[in-house]
Order: C-alpha cells, then sequence, then structure tokens
C-alpha cells in the first residue's frame, strides 16, 4: 500500500467533504439545516471516494480496496478530531463525544469503505495473495 498517497488523497477528500457540509447550510433546502448538511455529506462522499480511489490506483493496483477506504476514512476521523469539531461543533455546543457517537458519522463510514471497496472490485483489484 502507498500509505503517503492515500494519506494525501483522503486529504483532499476531507477537504471538499467540509466544504459541501459547510455550503450546504447556505443552499436551506430542507427545514433541518442540520439533517440537510449530512444528506449532502452523505450523497457528496460517493463521487469524492470513487475519484480518490482512481486515483490512488493510478500508481498501486495491488491494495484491496478494504484497506483503501479505511485509509481515507481514518484520515478523515482524525482530522475531524483535530479540526473539525474543535471549530465547527464545540461553537455549537457540542463536543468529541457527540460528534463520535453519532450513527450517522459511522453510517458516513461504512459508505468511504464500502464505496472504495466497490472501485477496486469493479477496477479487478483483488489485493495481495499471501502465501501459506
Amino acid at each position: 500500500m502507498k500509505t503517503f498517497r492515500a494519506i494525501i488523497i483522503g486529504i483532499i477528500i476531507w477537504m471538499i467533504g467540509v466544504t459541501i457540509y459547510t455550503l450546504s447550510y447556505y443552499l436551506p433546502i430542507l427545514k433541518n439545516v442540520e439533517r440537510q448538511a449530512n444528506l449532502a455529506l452523505f450523497v457528496g462522499v460517493i463521487p469524492l471516494v470513487w475519484f480518490g480511489a482512481k486515483q490512488y490506483y493510478k500508481k498501486d493496483n495491488t491494495t484491496h480496496g478494504m484497506w483503501v477506504g479505511i485509509t481515507f476514512f481514518g484520515v478523515a476521523a482524525i482530522l475531524d478530531a483535530l479540526i473539525t469539531v474543535p471549530f465547527l461543533v464545540v461553537p455549537q455546543g457540542g463536543n468529541h463525544y457527540v460528534f463520535f457517537s453519532d450513527p450517522g458519522f459511522w453510517l458516513i463510514g461504512g459508505v468511504f469503505i464500502t464505496t472504495a471497496i466497490l472501485y477496486g472490485h469493479f477496477r479487478g483489484v483483488q489485493g495481495v495473495q499471501r502465501k501459506v
């Protein structure tokens, strides 16, 4: 696995995801703008991770999509803990526990991993075979 490459792509995915989430507040379509922002992020993550996996696999065609997805999501979770929660959640009265215990966070994490797995599957990446 090209870890540094996956981390850089994960950072880019996180930056665009936070932008989508934040901008959705300025275009109120639903009455519940928090739900709207989560929905926008949920929908936006799919093409973001798909594109990120496409970029990742330009240089590596042996890593299973699960590991790519876990890396992308892990980077997003770390950046959320360091930046999103202190600067966006805490000022609104939330905290790390509330943020990371929200089922929506884990649902989006599942979308990260599933999308990367599906990209790898459709691309034909099987992962490195271990000799027994």
